[in-house]
């Protein structure tokens, strides 16, 4: 009876695999292809008309104006695009994409680890490649992102993946990138539901929760200079910090724990620092201009926090950082965030209505955000020699009316733009169809 209990079990798993397995990755690149007469949205401001584009084995080995730009049209594919659009594929930042499945199903969670202090968390083994909402990113041009663990004041590690993998080991990029940190709040709200004042108030244990950070940086860097005889990984994880090559991320939203993050990494002798969320960033943007720290910007599409604050001023924020000269990407965490992942150019294309161009808001999150994951030297943009992840839009991609792809390559792998939901979008509006026919 034990033995049966078993097989069903097993059985009830195979069910739910099949159910949610997602299309089968697509294959290497065997042959050239060129897409020609798109309007190429190059990712670093600059923009071809009448492109030309020429991908082999997974790289860009031409681009430029089809008038200028000679193209051998033998042994090759050719992709007719003319009045289209050619974007490099968006990435997400600070994305918890592949880690939670189904927010209700505790077996499908794996966004947190129990306990405050974290650094050996890896988010990068705990990926699902399968995942129905991964898939569903890509239709809108979205095929990369960054897998952050949560929970703790250190969260772990995260990596760079690309969308379309067998698993984790075939869909990272970049492995344990750098190392997350929720940063203390200065302030806190009263808890409205035990008839406390909701507002505003100084955080009473805001030194002790820092100085418990600093002592535990403090006690990793010994550690790392030390013999290292009794082995502590936690303590290890964090070494990539200390000789500059990993990246610290620190989760602040008020100007006063921004400036005190900023302040922290420096006196850490930490090079590279990224200010997460940043509510306040634009307050002390020369903060973060001086001390060359760039901002992964929280949700575009939020509501104002503070009272006194505009309508419009998350909006906005964006476009008050690129003016100081701050690096800027968006990410897209809070309520719903993997399901909302997918509308990451449609936040770029907010900040387009206030006060940013079309062609700096895609680089929120194209070339600033791969500068910021430090994987530019192959993604972000379409140039010589970078990988081959793009796509085709009918039109311009940071607008929901219009961001319409035809094809998606990533690493020259011409990958599905199929999914769940466009499987639903085909099934019932063939069923409308047929009852309209009937009607008549």
């Amino acid at each position: 009876m034990k033995t049966l209990k078993h097989i069903n079990i097993v059985l009830l798993m195979l069910c739910v695999t099949l159910n949610f397995a997602q299309q089968t990755p697509a294959p290497k690149q065997t042959k050239d292809f060129a897409i020609v007469g798109a309007t190429a949205h190059i990712g670093n401001g600059e923009v071809i008309e009448n492109s030309i584009i020429v991908v082999s084995n997974g790289k860009i080995t031409t681009i430029g104006p089809e008038a200028s730009t000679p193209l051998t049209r033998q042994a090759m594919d050719i992709i007719d695009a003319k009045g289209k659009h050619v974007y490099p594929g968006f990435i997400v930042s600070n994305g918890t994409l592949g880690l939670v499945e189904v927010d209700a199903v505790k077996a499908s969670n794996d966004l947190s680890e129990m306990g405050t202090f974290n650094p050996n968390v890896r988010s990068i083994i705990a990926y699902n490649a399968e995942s129905k909402v991964v898939e569903s990113m890509r239709p809108n041009g979205v095929l990369l992102g960054q897998v952050v663990p949560r929970g703790g004041r250190i969260t772990g590690t995260s990596s760079i993946v690309q969308y379309d993998a067998w698993n984790w080991e075939d869909a990272s990029i970049k492995t344990d990138d750098g190392l997350h940190i929720n940063w203390p709040s200065s302030f806190s709200r009263g808890r409205w539901w035990l008839g406390e004042d909701p507002g505003l108030k100084p955080n009473k244990n805001y030194s002790t929760q820092v100085k418990e950070l600093s002592d535990y940086f403090a006690e990793a860097k010994a550690y790392n200079k030390g013999s290292k005889k009794d082995k502590h990984l936690p303590y290890e994880a964090m070494s990539g910090l200390f000789d500059g090559s990993k990246h610290l991320y620190i989760n602040a939203d008020d100007a006063k724990s921004i400036t005190d993050a900023v302040n922290f990494a420096k006196n850490q002798g930490i090079e590279k620092l990224t200010i997460v969320g940043g509510y306040q960033a634009g307050d002390v943007a020369d903060v973060l201009k001086q001390n060359n720290v760039s901002v992964m910007l929280q949700r575009v599409h939020s509501l104002p926090e503070l009272e006194d604050h505009d309508y419009d001023y998350t909006f906005k924020q964006a476009k008050t950082l690129v003016d100081a000269g701050v690096l800027v990407s968006l990410e897209t965490s809070g309520q719903m965030e993997r399901m909302n992942s997918r509308n990451l150019p449609f936040y770029a294309g907010t900040t387009v209505a206030h006060g940013l161009t079309k062609e700096q808001a895609l680089q929120l999150i194209t070339l600033n955000a791969a500068k910021i994951m430090g994987i530019d030297d192959m993604y972000g943009s379409l140039e010589l020699g970078k990988s081959a992840t793009l796509f085709i839009s009918e039109g311009d991609a940071l607008d929901m009316r219009t961001n319409k792809l035809t094809h998606a390559f990533i690493d020259g792998r011409n990958i599905s733009l199929e999914t769940h939901q466009t499987k639903l979008w085909k099934r019932y509006s063939e069923k409308y169809e047929n009852q309209e026919v009937k009607q008549k």
